[in-house]
């Protein structure tokens, strides 16, 4: 009779989410992909930083479905970066924004 008290307890729970994170890029890989000279790099490391930054502190306005999108176009080429990420979650919250705008105008 007590074996099935966990049982019980587990299938009581309401299911939570799981985690959802900001991805986790290599910043120098994509910055040396880029080429150029020793400052040129450490100037994309400064921005490709600065966009995940920014990426944590907005992570949750962006809709999982944009999230996914931007990932998988991202990673297209094998060197994610952080900046094309953000500027694609950027473009598709505002395309959302104007469709719905444009619904309630209607």
């Amino acid at each position: 009779m007590l074996i099935h008290i966990p049982i019980i307890i587990l299938t009581s729970l309401h299911p939570m989410a799981i985690a959802d994170a900001v991805p986790k890029f290599d910043i120098a890989r994509e910055c040396q992909g880029e080429g150029g000279t020793n400052e040129m790099q450490k100037r994309c490391a400064a921005d490709e930083t600065q966009a995940r930054d920014q990426l944590q502190t907005e992570w949750i306005q962006f809709g999982p479905s944009a999230k996914a999108q931007c990932n998988k176009v991202t990673s297209m080429d094998g060197t994610p970066s952080y900046v094309e990420f953000l500027t694609c979650l950027e473009m598709e919250r505002d395309v959302s924004t104007e469709r719905e705008a444009n619904k309630t105008s209607k």
